[in-house]
């Protein structure tokens, strides 16, 4: 995938950008402005916004130092980065349990009288989340990784399975594992809110 970029000619893969960096370490600012934002939103998803920006940053300091050993045959990083920042995050996992669990509590806006759609969808809403949060706290974090690279960081199975090191077969089986869960959860109702 070639993600442009106003400074970087289209038909520069990562990869590319990666290797000239190698030679030309400021070319790595290419690859970092392609980049940055989408790993910070990921960590902010999985940690808020207080630790995103420690994360998001510290995965392009690691990426930079281990730009001699990228795989040149792989023309999208993102896998990698974001395998990097899975790392990162999995360091910080009382602060993404803490996160689900705050999360799992929080209702949604008070009711604005007139409005009872929208009072009623707000409320459909915050109930969803809470049982969700709670079943991506209660998830093993082998399963939530691959799980959020999927649905979150919009990685493809295959691309969940490079960025965490794992065979595609046990990235397939986390993310199915993980979905009957999330597809619990959404079908618990009142019941998994107790």
């Amino acid at each position: 995938m070639v993600v442009t970029h106003p400074d970087v000619p289209s038909t520069e893969t990562d990869a590319d950008l990666i290797q000239q960096a190698s030679r030309s370490p400021e070319r790595f600012a290419a690859l970092f402005d392609r980049h940055y934002r989408h790993i910070y939103a990921y960590a902010a998803r999985r940690l808020g916004t207080d630790l995103a920006e420690d994360v998001a940053s510290e995965t392009f300091l690691i990426a930079f130092d281990r730009r001699a050993g990228y795989d040149a045959g792989r023309p999208d990083a993102r896998p990698w980065l974001y395998g990097i920042a899975s790392n990162l995050i999995a360091r910080h996992g009382r602060a993404e349990t803490r996160r689900y669990k705050a999360l799992a509590r929080m209702r949604s806006d008070e009711p604005v009288d007139g409005h009872e759609d929208l009072v009623a969808g707000r409320i459909d809403a915050g109930v969803a989340r809470g049982r969700l949060a709670r079943a991506l706290e209660r998830l093993p974090r082998t399963e939530r990784d691959v799980l959020l690279l999927v649905a979150w960081a919009g990685l493809s199975q295959q691309e969940a399975a490079v960025a965490l090191d794992i065979p595609a077969g046990t990235a397939r089986s986390r993310l199915h594992r993980a979905r009957q869960e999330m597809r619990l959860a959404l079908g618990a109702g009142t019941e998994g809110d107790k």
